[in-house]
């Protein structure tokens, strides 16, 4: 049955490995330098704080989030949410976070294109991860299962390819957006002489190790879609 393909997990199997690595890169680099206290012996929140009106970001809040590596900025409410150690703690991994999430407060306030066109597409997006998978499994049933359907079973399989591509755009998109933040969380911190000496190369393995699992969130998506899009081109050529 093509439930089982085994095709299916020659694409996924790369992309989970690339994400298990990514994630213990994350793990491993977190747990280090989370216990390296920075030389200005300043917490998450304190780095934010300075940070913020360093860049004059004064409309720009500071507020906490439960969980581990939850941090993240939210253009909606144009809020910082720091993890409790992230906030509370003066460690080189904190600063590297805050610094990067304070980057995608630059990226708002500046209209950072790439930044603009994901906030422009999530609508779209939320749509088509929850019903482009629901339109191509129907076309597949009726297409690979009982071989019926014809010509519209073979148009919902490529709708359904079409809502889905937006989880890989996204994620594409997400890239650039969360690169040029680190590369802004660097030269923030470097201009600002929050860091000194080896602290701005461990700073740089905390935010390395954190876009590594954007790259491979980027090439799981893009191969699940490339496993629709053959598995849709060879059920269309049967008919």
């Amino acid at each position: 049955m093509f439930f089982f393909d085994p095709l299916y997990f020659l694409f996924a199997l790369p992309g989970l490995l690339l994400a298990l690595y990514a994630q213990w890169r994350v793990n491993s680099a977190y747990s280090k330098y989370g216990q390296v206290r920075n030389s200005k012996n300043m917490t998450g929140e304190e780095v934010a704080a300075y940070l913020l009106r360093q860049e004059g970001l004064a409309g720009v809040n500071i507020a906490g989030t439960p969980g581990k590596l939850t941090d993240h900025y939210n253009p909606g409410d144009r809020t910082l949410y720091l993890s409790y150690d992230v906030a509370k703690k003066p460690s080189v991994a904190a600063m590297g976070i805050v610094a990067h999430e304070v980057g995608h407060a630059v990226q708002h306030a500046q209209s950072y294109g790439p930044l603009e066109l994901r906030m422009a597409i999530v609508p779209a997006v939320n749509i088509g991860s929850r019903l482009g998978f629901i339109v191509f499994f129907i076309g597949l049933i009726l297409a690979g299962w009982f071989r019926a359907g014809g010509p519209f079973a073979t148009s919902l399989l490529w709708i359904g390819i079409f809502m889905i591509s937006g989880i890989a755009l996204f994620s594409l998109l997400t890239l650039p957006v969360e690169l040029n933040a680190s590369s802004r969380a660097r030269v923030m911190l470097g201009s600002s002489a929050l860091v000194q000496g080896a602290e701005l190369g461990e700073v740089k393995k905390v935010l390395d190790a954190a876009a590594l699992t954007y790259v491979a969130a980027a090439a799981g998506a893009v191969l699940q879609l490339t496993y629709y899009v053959m598995l849709a081109m060879g059920l269309s050529r049967r008919r």
